[in-house]
């Protein structure tokens, strides 16, 4: 018995020492299989570089209260100064355009809501867009103008949490409070029209779910009326505040020829300039027929970001409200009944499943309608085979998706362009030379949304 325990603690140790000496562990057997450790490679290769002189290599994030989600800031610092920027990325890795080709073209819908969380509704909506191009059909037009009015919702309440969520890591909680408070004004009302706060699977393949509920006009008014309101509060608040422009003047500075270098577009890009926005310069669902305005500026800084996120959702306001008057009776979903998903529900009282009524209609007086309901949610429909792309202009910039079909009921390909992943590449270029604590306003003049960064 001895022996064999001495001969366990002998192998134990020998094995122990090997591992520290290699900072790969080897590969081990187990009952589910072969599994590798593997360590932080780049981290090494860092501290090689900075081994020889005053510098040091920090960790910011990925847990971290400033670095605007689960995010990896790898630092040199030279003092207060950042010689080297690297952001790390993947720590929120979902695997969502893979999931869409093991789903029907209605399912992706609720899988792609989920990656710019958000703005899940310019996800869906770029992602039908890009399905109904490719089955060559036109939504009905009370469908595109219900799109167009809740993503400019949704472009508000994105708004909103930049500016509260950029507050917060700079200080300045009075906006974070302030900042929520409004957009649990858009959540409550986005949840009203579709049944969701988020992730509302409601923008579908050929229209939308459902029409909008009784009195919703009023409603809409109501919440416009609140937020004209309020958004001048923001003014007083932070505008003219001394500490405020003093953190964000000048910091995160990137002109219009980086910008283009670099992919960037959105807001970033509009504060160097260049007032590119696909609204105005590519129009989808008829937003040329909409008068707004696409808000500039030429300081290309934190600043000018943070002044035209707030212009810009005045501009949503003023598109609101072109909706309500443009929203005329008529279908909401193409009459295709080989398309049409739901096909004619009527959903029930928790928002989620079908109405009792329903349900007993095609279970009991028609067994035909209830055998293509069974085909359609389980098979799906075809979608002619071809590729497509199709951008919306996000609140983060351009988010395009590129789908591909082989002319089956699942896609082949969903590769999306999301802004947040492009725009993160500025990160070095906006934090590199300056201090520390502008890295916190660069990456919050970015906005990214790390679930869409990372899919």
């Amino acid at each position: 018995m001895s022996e064999h325990l001495s001969d366990v603690k002998t192998g134990t140790a020998t094995s122990g020492a090997e591992r520290s000496s290699d900072p790969y562990a080897t590969a081990r057997e187990t009952t589910e299989g072969r599994i590798y450790t593997v360590t932080g490679g780049d981290w090494d290769e860092m501290l090689e570089d900075a081994i020889a002189d005053e510098r040091i290599v920090i960790n910011m994030g990925p847990q971290h209260p400033s670095t605007h989600g689960v995010l990896r800031l790898v630092l040199e610092l030279e003092g207060e100064t950042v010689t080297q920027a690297r952001s790390v990325i993947g720590y929120l890795h979902t695997g969502i355009e893979k999931n869409c080709e093991y789903r029907t073209w209605t399912q992706g819908v609720t899988f792609v809501t989920r990656m710019d969380y958000l703005a899940p509704l310019y996800n869906e909506a770029a992602y039908c867009m890009a399905v109904e191009k490719l089955l060559g059909i036109t939504v009905p037009e009370r469908a595109q103008v219900i799109r167009v009015l809740l993503m400019e919702i949704n472009r508000i309440g994105s708004h909103l949490v930049a500016l509260a969520t950029g507050g917060m890591e700079l200080g300045a909680l009075t906006a974070m409070t302030a900042g929520f408070r409004e957009r649990e004004e858009v959540l409550h009302l986005l949840e009203w029209l579709t049944g969701l706060r988020m992730n509302h699977a409601f923008i579908r393949p050929g229209g939308v779910a459902q029409d909008l509920p009784t009195g919703y006009e009023q409603v809409v008014r109501d919440f416009i009326k609140v937020m004209d309101s309020r958004l001048p509060d923001y003014d007083k608040l932070l505008t003219g505040q001394p500490i405020w422009k003093n953190r964000l003047i000048g910091i995160g500075y990137l002109p219009v020829d980086a910008c283009l270098a670099l992919g960037v577009t959105g807001p970033i890009l509009r504060s160097a300039g260049l007032a590119w926005d696909l609204r105005k310069t590519d129009p989808y669902l008829g937003y040329e027929d909409y008068k707004f305005e696409v808000p500039t500026s030429t300081d290309a800084d934190a600043y000018a970001r943070y002044l035209l996120r707030v212009e810009e959702m005045h501009q949503s306001l003023r598109i609101i409200a072109q909706c309500l008057d443009k929203l005329e009776p008529g279908p909401v979903m193409v009459a295709d009944k080989k398309i049409a998903w739901p096909a004619q529900l009527s959903i029930g009282a928790d928002g989620m499943g079908n109405s009792l009524d329903h349900v007993r209609k095609i279970m009991g007086q028609s067994m035909e309608a209830l055998i293509h309901h069974f085909k359609l949610v389980t098979e799906g429909f075809d979608v002619p085979a071809g590729q497509v792309y199709v951008p919306v202009e996000s609140p983060r910039g351009e988010l395009g998706y590129h789908v591909v079909s082989d002319g089956g009921t699942r896609p082949v390909r969903v590769h999306v362009r999301d802004p947040s992943f492009v725009n993160l590449q500025a990160m070095p270029a906006m934090s590199e030379g300056g201090m520390v604590a502008d890295v916190i306003a660069a990456i919050a003049s970015i906005d990214p949304v790390m679930g869409g960064v990372d899919r």
